[in-house]
């Protein structure tokens, strides 16, 4: 009985982690959507097309992944091109917009990422130097 109620709970804590990165990732998105001056924008939707765009360009990227000899480019470059058209058709906007929603949303994550990271070493007393040899 025991060992139910540990995989109930984990599997509680696993939906729950999902869940907050969900919206983490939307928010990213949703400043993305706004840097890039897209119209009618909502935490909602940025959700929504996160959701959406993760797992269109998670199927389009397997797929084209199976091509020999160039399939991981183009897995790559076709995953990146259905999760800018989901960002596209969820927003109503166009290519250009959509793309540098999705990128100025992958700019913003790695900077918030970086500051983070120097704020938990500078905490934990690590050294900026020595992070480099990770």
């Amino acid at each position: 009985m025991g060992g139910i109620f540990v995989l109930s709970i984990l599997s509680i804590l696993i939906l729950g982690i999902i869940f907050i990165a969900l919206i983490i990732a939307g928010i990213f998105l949703y400043f993305g959507c706004k840097l890039a001056n897209i119209e009618d924008v909502s935490l909602g939707k940025a959700i929504v097309a996160v959701v959406g765009g993760g797992i269109l360009s998670f199927i389009v990227s397997s797929i084209f992944s199976a091509v020999p000899v160039i399939g991981g480019i183009l897995s790559f470059v076709f995953g990146i091109l259905s999760y800018v058209w989901v960002i596209k058709v969820i927003f109503n906007t166009n290519w250009s917009k959509a793309f540098l929603a999705w990128l100025m949303a992958i700019v913003v994550e790695v900077v918030v990422m970086f500051i983070i990271a120097f704020i938990i070493a500078f905490i934990f007393g690590v050294g900026i130097l020595s992070l480099m040899h990770l």
